[in-house]
């Protein structure tokens, strides 16, 4: 459940919020060597300005794949290639854009609560195992369903937390 919520905070950093950060793009995977392989090995990005990032890809021919990895991507943004470096101008968010990725936002939140909950009915599973082969006894079978309860509401608890603070995030202009 903790891999669950810290995955969660990775995919969210990946949405911008106008600031130009390494963090949003990557995770973005490029077709590269027959193999896809996530933007930061093959390139190093970094943002000299608030609103532009730089992708200074290692081997100058994979600036071509890297540049539509970034166009396919679900982030609408448009690479400069001057074929030895990518430029990526974040522009500030528009209202709708904001509406969009605070859906988005949200859609990760629900299914990362999903997790959380097929993750609970796995050790319900295990618990109503363990109790069938008289490894526990009832009783310790009914404190640690609730137990395991208490544990998912608290990681659910936390993914909608962040959730909020990133749809914070995104609604501030």
């Amino acid at each position: 459940m903790k891999m669950s919520i810290e995955a969660l905070k990775r995919e969210l950093a990946t949405i911008r919020t106008g600031h130009a950060t390494p963090a949003l793009i990557e995770h973005i995977k490029v077709e590269y060597a027959g193999a896809l392989i996530p933007l930061n090995q093959i390139a190093g990005i970094s943002a000299p300005e608030a609103s532009l990032l730089v992708i200074q890809p290692w081997d100058p021919g994979s600036t071509h794949s890297i540049e539509k990895s970034i166009l396919k991507s679900d982030l609408g943004l448009n690479p400069i290639n001057d074929g030895r470096v990518i430029r990526l101008n974040i522009p500030p968010l528009t209202e709708e854009r904001r509406q969009e990725l605070i859906k988005v936002v949200r859609r990760r939140v629900e299914e990362r609560r999903v997790a959380i909950r097929n993750l609970r009915r796995e050790a319900m599973d295990e618990l109503k195992r363990l109790e069938k082969n008289k490894d526990i006894s009832q009783d310790e079978h009914k404190r640690s369903l609730d137990q395991l309860q208490k544990l998912t509401d608290s990681f659910i608890a936390d993914a909608e937390q962040i959730g909020q603070d990133k749809e914070v995030e995104l609604a501030e202009v």
